[in-house]
């Protein structure tokens, strides 16, 4: 038996071991798996407190980014492909963006492949990706690059784009029939196949801790703990309210969404300060009209911050965010866009973020009356529904949507 053979079919033990913890069909055309299941909001941990309710991490699992992690279980579900599969080629391929070798973030290896799941973009690679390493998403190219987040562009370098491209090659390698064909197919080695199987069994069995968001080539776009150091926070609710927003990241952006598994702007920060135990109101056109406004030179982490937006002006603005430290917020920030921490007022903040409104703080507003810590929108003290009366989110215009804005990759 040649070694290609032979390591198959360890390979193919893998697989089967795969199937055996998941107990049913790992690829079947139009259906799922638990290999599918998960929580969508994976975010920044803070005070070490995980999160979201994972298993322990093995002793030789790898910890996955949040926003990997998000568009790995997308991509999986979207193509009908195993996302720990996915996840073991990120890992093996880049340690899931966090890797500064050459071609990671920017350019190429010495073989030709780029991006965080190193696909050929020239070289002995090839041209897998098709086209420039990054173009404009209406450019018809002969290859799997794709653009999953929509902003426009499709770029290798996109962690978004690179994983739904490693999907489509995949598929088109007969991941449907043969997936560890597939595999040696991405990477024409026996060693590799095992390696991403192996990622994948741990990973399906829950092996992983999930860490902040991280951009290809190791940049981090999650601020972690910093915000929620005791002599930065102002006090417990505005603690309280951005360790929740930061479990929301990575979960998408749906356009009057109060969570629990999609946010607008408003109703991102509207449930933190909710979960804080302080009711404000549902628009970011009402946050602005009745909170207490602060200058600039006197903004603390759990403040809001608004912008003009898509939808609104400077008297009544449109986008809102939750200040987590200087110059940083968490956002909802347009469609196609997950839960994220962004900055802001800088030439370099993303379309719309430069220019600030001005900023207010929830906690201190006299027209915010404070609500049971954990009471859902239009309940009681305890929780329970009060008669007659109507649901933030209900009843009302939510704000528009955020019109898609092009960003530099």
């Amino acid at each position: 038996m040649n070694p290609r053979v032979v390591g198959l079919v360890v390979a193919g033990g893998f697989v089967m071991a795969l199937l055996g913890l998941l107990t049913v069909p790992m690829l079947v055309i139009g259906g799922s798996s638990l290999m599918f299941a998960g929580n969508g909001g994976t975010g920044c941990s803070s005070s070490g407190t995980p999160t979201v309710a994972q298993p322990a991490a093995g002793a030789a699992g790898k910890a996955i980014p949040s926003n990997y992690l998000h568009w790995y279980k997308k991509v999986g579900k979207q193509y009908n492909l195993p996302w720990v599969v996915l996840a073991g080629i990120g890992t093996e391929e880049s340690n899931n963006g966090r890797s500064r070798l050459p071609g990671v973030a920017s350019g190429q290896n010495g073989f030709g492949a780029a991006g965080p799941m190193q696909i050929g973009i020239g070289g002995a690679s090839g041209n897998s990706w098709g086209g420039a390493p990054s173009h404009p998403a209406s450019e018809k190219v002969a290859g799997v690059a794709t653009d999953e987040n929509g902003d426009g562009t499709a770029s290798v370098y996109d962690p978004a784009d690179a994983i739904a491209g490693a999907a489509k090659y995949l598929l088109a390698h007969g991941a449907q029939t043969d997936l560890s064909a597939a595999i040696f197919a991405y990477n024409h080695a026996d060693w590799y196949v095992q390696d991403v199987m192996n990622y994948a069994s741990k990973y399906s069995s829950g092996g992983f801790a999930v860490t902040a968001a991280q951009q290809a080539g190791g940049s981090s776009t999650c601020t972690g703990n910093i915000a929620l150091a005791s002599d930065n926070v102002p006090n417990s609710a505005a603690a309280t309210a951005i360790n929740y927003a930061q479990q929301q990241i990575g979960k998408p952006y749906v356009w009057g969404a109060t969570g629990p598994d999609a946010f607008d702007c408003s109703g991102l920060v509207m449930m933190a300060y909710r979960t804080a135990g302080i009711d404000i109101a549902r628009t970011s056109q009402q946050q602005w009209a009745t909170e207490k406004h602060v200058p600039g030179s006197r903004v603390q982490p759990g403040d809001l911050v608004f912008f003009a937006g898509s939808d609104g002006t400077p008297t009544a603005p449109g986008h809102v965010g939750l200040v987590i430290a200087p110059g940083k917020m968490i956002e909802a920030y347009a469609t196609g866009y997950p839960v994220r921490v962004s900055s802001y007022g800088k030439p370099s903040s993303p379309g719309g973020d430069q220019q600030v409104v001005g900023f207010t703080k929830p906690w201190a507003s006299p027209q915010v009356a404070p609500v049971a810590a954990g009471a859902v929108p239009g309940s009681g003290p305890l929780g329970r529904a009060v008669p007659g009366q109507p649901v933030p989110g209900v009843g009302h215009k939510p704000h528009k949507p955020h019109k898609p804005r092009k960003h530099g990759h």
